[in-house]
């Protein structure tokens, strides 16, 4: 193992957790270098929608713990929207009640019952200025960010690595309990909508129907179709997005259509958040398998990341 590297700790994984991750190390006081195979734009965080919500991901005991974290510190960066990307909109989870929650959403302020579903001011997050803004406050922390792809865990030369490849991890560790649950969004023209809106009632393949104000545009969704692998965005699901969002708010219905996205979110029937003690000696943080919350729990997840790293060998 390269002397210089001796003290570093090496972060795997360039999306939100990876950045999160990386951000909270280096402001610890820890030599941080994050190796991304694919960084800002071109990960998959790029791609989320990125309302603060707990959805698809377990379990729900510890994810409540990991989501509140993550608020506070949303809605402090939602001071600065320009700059962070955080803003803190109002909307309402149609067709959801209170009682079907965990005990977490008693500590989200403002979250009410309405005839409609669930009403709540909550982050919304614009990830392509977000996860440029974690990098900047990365690099100013002393971190540094490299496009690398790692053909294993093993060929990282750190005496410390963190584990934040998500999907990745399927191969990398590997991990076949990881599973892609893939994503499709259309973005289209704001006709003038200025609050989010999600519905519960899933249809046949996970389609359902949800739409978010970002500033380039409104993006709609959504799909969770469970092992699909593909990228390629499907005409027929993006009709069937529109005509669903449609359904909620007619005037959606001829807005103009700016671009469509598709995600593979890393599902895991757990999050893998802990220590693994190599037979080499070395320390590998596994901190993987966010499902559709990644942005929802990234800074509780980062901070339990760097205590386990903090930890040592005894953890």
């Amino acid at each position: 193992m390269p002397s210089e590297l001796s003290d570093e700790v090496i972060v795997v994984g360039g999306g939100v957790v990876g950045l999160t991750t990386a951000v909270v190390l280096a402001e610890s006081g820890r030599r941080v270098r994050v190796w991304a195979r694919e960084t800002g734009g071109r990960t998959t965080s790029a791609v989320a929608g990125a309302l603060w919500w707990p959805y698809r991901i377990e379990p729900e005991d510890l994810v409540g713990e990991w989501a509140l974290a993550s608020l506070v510190v949303y809605a402090e960066l939602a001071a600065r929207p320009e700059e962070t990307g955080v803003r803190m909109v109002e909307g309402v989870h149609g067709g959801l009640r209170l009682d079907e929650l965990g005990a977490w959403a008693a500590e989200v302020p403002g979250l009410a019952e309405t005839g409609d579903g669930v009403s709540a001011r909550l982050p919304l997050i614009d990830m392509p200025v977000h996860l440029a803004w974690l990098r900047r406050r990365l690099e100013r922390a002393g971190g540094t960010v490299e496009e690398r792809a790692v053909g294993g865990l093993d060929e990282v030369p750190a005496p410390v690595v963190v584990n934040c490849t998500g999907l990745g991890a399927r191969s990398l560790v590997p991990d076949p309990a990881v599973r892609p649950v893939r994503g499709q969004l259309v973005v289209v023209e704001n006709p003038g909508i200025t609050t989010w809106y999600t519905s519960v009632d899933d249809v046949e393949g996970g389609a359902s129907a949800y739409f978010f104000p970002q500033p380039g545009g409104l993006l709609l969704g959504g799909t969770a179709e469970e092992d699909a692998w593909s990228l390629e965005p499907d005409p027929q699901a993006a009709a069937g997005i529109v005509a669903r969002c449609a359904a909620v708010r007619p005037e959606i219905a001829g807005a103009r259509v700016l671009a469509h996205r598709v995600g593979l979110r890393p599902y895991r029937t757990a999050v893998r958040l802990e220590h693994e003690l190599r037979p080499d000696g070395r320390t590998l943080i596994h901190n993987y398998g966010h499902g559709g919350a990644g942005v929802t729990v990234a800074w509780g997840c980062a901070r339990e990341a760097a205590g386990l790293v903090d930890a040592g060998p005894a953890a």
